[in-house]
C-alpha cells in the first residue's frame, strides 16, 4: 500500500488478477480503525458483500484493520503492515480518523 500526494494505492485489490485500486485522496471521506483481535482468516474479497479486502497473506496474524470511507457501497478494508505510520499519512493529508488507540496496540 502506497499514499502519494495524490492518491491511495492498494495493490492486489482487484478479484482475480489482483490489480491495483487508486483512490484520490480527496474521495476518501475518513478513515476508521477496527481490531481484529484474532486476525482475519479472509485474506481476500467480501464476506457480506460490502466490505472488500485486498489480498493480504499474512492478514490472519494481524491486528487492525483501517476501513476506507468513500461513500459508496463497497467500502475498502485494509490491513497494513504498519497501520499507525498509513494513518499519519492520511491525517497529514487532512483525511479525518477516527477509533485509533495510542501506542503499540495502534500497530
Amino acid at each position: 500500500m502506497t499514499c502519494t500526494d495524490a492518491e491511495l494505492i492498494i495493490q492486489r485489490y482487484y478479484f482475480p488478477l489482483g490489480s491495483a485500486k487508486r483512490i484520490p485522496l480527496s474521495g476518501i471521506r475518513g478513515v476508521d480503525w477496527r481490531p481484529l483481535p484474532h486476525g482475519s482468516l479472509r485474506i481476500w474479497g467480501s464476506g457480506d458483500f460490502v466490505h472488500w479486502f485486498n489480498l493480504d497473506a499474512r492478514r490472519p496474524g494481524k491486528r487492525a484493520a483501517l476501513v476506507i470511507d468513500l461513500g459508496r457501497r463497497i467500502v475498502p478494508v485494509v490491513t497494513p503492515d504498519e497501520p499507525g505510520r498509513l494513518v499519519a499519512e492520511l491525517a497529514a493529508h487532512g483525511i479525518a480518523t477516527s477509533g485509533f488507540p495510542q501506542g503499540p496496540a495502534g500497530t
